[in-house]
């Protein structure tokens, strides 16, 4: 570790190894099972420099991989360290094959690239990528973590960190000939100051995840692990919803966020007049709430409900948004107390155009305004330049801003589902109330851009939501723009049936239905999977793996002895063998099957659905069929003896 007032680096001694083990489990409020293994074998190396200043390095290795970290003492007057570069290295033994995407201080919103780790290189996103706004790629031979690699013998690592609180979040520069990666952290406005620490600090951890195949790299919770436990004693409010919204509207151009103002320039902010296609009014909030009760929805997300939209994005203006006064087609006092009523939930949205500042100014009003309608969960959201100039989305600054933000809303007792944010570091576990967050290539991009490839989603398993859950929004059912403009050619790179397999594939404890509702309305059968998914899981099992090609999960629910399967692939079609080995002895499930219909196929076929019933038992085989950019979705239910 380089710092501004020492090198870390040479003359050390050895003064103590320290081993010790932990064998352990620990129950999350929300999560992909019940209960989490944790046990590893640690060593804590204690080094003394010949100046009398003395670190530890800490390394635990579990039976999924391991992890290290670097902790510094106070020494003498010396009250913080200074960062100016971090040291690491990850030494590679061949020229593996890696999903990445590229170092970037300011966005994770990339498509992965499949290719040899020599071959990393930034240079055609900087080319061909326009579609996000505050992408900087700086360094072209870097990449961001986690990058996950196979090696000839199919043995799987991961390279990503975890407990990244206090510190930038790390990147990696790769040095094509020597196949070797080198920690490059994000930095600070300070030129060359990557951090600044007071002492005593220690590093995140420094993780790689190592699996004999692609499946234990979906199963890996090494991250979560290596995360201190839970800050909050009561997590009795802390629940997985699942929900529509006021949202993906805006995205297929139906309606906007503002009120008035950037629609037609001669209807200003100051006239206050509605444009006429404003989304989050009184009535469509109240038919949302409606749709909600009637499917069983937990809550309703309602975007563009509070001033300040008009000025909103690309301008770089501070105190834009107030996060307590709605616009005035949007009753908020009647809609919460309706939505009460019907037994449905708020959520509430926190668009901060990434002004930091005016956001944490009002966000204890904001959370008290939650409180006071009973909101349980805040969307919080990043888009554009950090304000201060100078902060990058992943640097020192914010990450200690999403940590204030998870304690802050803890103390309303509050969930966060963080959007254009870091990317996730095993955090819920120390903030389970930080229930999920975007911080990858989400369904929007479909909506305007070249969109999300049919591989993507068969990628995140392996890299992003190792480190927490993704809120990826799916269950489009109408995948074609033109749609809803004659113009747009943009399309989602999926099926139906896929969609739906999502809900079991990408986990998160916070869901979204995030079609039009009258796409829903129109397929009821095939919107029923959708309708009894669960959110929260008291055993999850990858049944088939292959990183960038296809993966399969059985899940089971933590209300009942239901299971539900989600298989999907990238843009092959091919044939998945399972067996039904999870399900419980001498019992008999119907198993309700939705698959790819007769001709499917993401680019000239997207929607039909085939939906068959049969019975199933343990051991049972079952080949899915998944077409072209397809995917299959599965409930299990157990039927009970008479």
């Amino acid at each position: 570790m380089s710092a501004q007032e020492f090198e870390w680096k040479n003359d050390f001694a050895l003064l103590a190894a320290t081993p010790t083990k932990k064998d352990e489990w620990w129950t999350p409020p929300v999560g992909e099972s019940t209960k989490v293994h944790n046990q590893y074998n640690e060593t804590r190396f204690k080094l003394k420099h010949k100046s009398g200043k003395t670190m530890d390095i800490v390394f635990r290795v579990h039976n999924d991989g391991l992890g290290f970290r670097y902790e510094f003492h106070k020494s003498g007057k010396e009250t913080t360290m200074t960062v100016t570069d971090e040291l690491t290295e990850f030494q590679m033994t061949a020229d593996h094959t890696a999903w990445w995407i590229p170092g970037d201080y300011d966005s994770n919103e990339h498509c992965y690239t499949t290719s040899k780790v020599s071959e990393i290189n930034g240079a055609p996103y900087n080319e061909n990528e326009k579609s996000i706004y505050t992408q900087h790629i700086v360094e072209l031979l870097s990449c961001q973590t986690p990058i996950t690699m196979r090696q000839a013998n199919d043995v799987h690592l991961t390279i990503h960190e975890a407990g990244c609180i206090d510190f930038p979040a790390m990147q990696l520069k790769i040095d094509p000939a020597a196949l070797r990666f080198s920690a490059a952290l994000i930095p600070s406005p300070i030129p060359a100051v990557k951090s600044t620490n007071k002492l005593p600090f220690n590093t995140p951890w420094r993780a790689i995840i190592i699996s004999k195949d692609a499946a234990g790299i979906a199963a890996s919770k090494l991250i979560y692990n290596l995360n201190d436990p839970s800050k909050i004693r009561d997590v009795s409010w802390i629940k997985p919803m699942k929900y529509v919204g006021i949202w993906w509207e805006m995205h297929v151009g139906k309606s906007t966020w503002d009120f008035s103002g950037s629609q037609d320039a001669t209807n200003t902010t100051t006239a206050n007049k509605p444009h006429g296609k404003h989304g989050a009014t009184t009535a469509n909030a109240k038919r949302h709430i409606d749709f909600a009760a009637k499917n069983g929805f937990d809550g309703v997300l309602i975007e563009g409900w509070n001033t300040g939209w008009e000025d909103w994005f690309g301008k770089q203006i501070d105190s834009v948004f107030s996060f307590t006064k709605p616009y005035p087609d949007y009753d908020i006092d009647y809609l919460s107390k309706y939505a009460a009523e019907k037994g449905v939930k708020i959520i509430m949205h926190h668009e901060t155009s990434a002004a930091v500042p005016n956001y944490e100014s009002q966000m204890e009003d904001a959370f008290r305004f939650m409180n006071k309608h009973k909101m349980p969960a805040v969307k919080t959201g990043y888009v554009g330049k950090i304000i201060p100039r100078g902060e990058w989305h992943d640097g020192q600054w914010m990450n200690n801003h999403y940590a204030r933000v998870a304690e802050t809303a803890a103390k309303f007792k509050i969930m966060v589902n963080s959007h254009e944010s870091v990317r996730p570091t095993g955090l819920a576990r120390t903030y389970p109330n930080y229930v999920a967050c975007e911080a990858s290539r989400g369904q929007e991009f479909n909506a305007w851009s070249k969109g999300n490839l049919p591989e993507h989603e068969t990628i995140l398993p392996f890299t992003r939501i190792l480190g927490g859950g993704f809120d990826y929004t799916p269950g489009i059912f109408e995948t074609r723009m033109s749609t809803y403009d004659p113009k747009k050619t943009e399309v989602v790179h999926t099926t139906v049936a896929k969609q739906l397999a999502l809900y079991v594939t990408l986990y998160s404890p916070i869901q979204m239905a995030a079609d039009l509702l009258d796409n829903y309305e129109k397929r009821p059968d095939v919107f029923q999977f959708i309708r009894e998914v669960p959110a929260d899981w008291s055993e999850s099992h990858v049944l088939t793996a292959a990183v960038g090609d296809h993966i399969t999960f059985a899940r089971k629910s933590k209300k009942s002895d239901s299971w539900y399967i989600g298989a999907i692939t990238d843009e092959d079609a091919r044939d998945i063998s399972i067996t039904l080995d999870f399900l419980d002895k001498n019992a008999t499930y119907t198993a309700t099957i939705y698959e790819d219909g007769s001709g499917a196929d993401w680019e000239t076929n997207p929607y039909p659905v085939n939906i068959r019933i049969i019975e199933v038992k343990k051991g049972t085989k079952m080949t899915l069929q998944l077409a072209k950019g397809g995917g299959c979705a599965i409930s299990l239910v157990k039927k009970v003896k008479k």
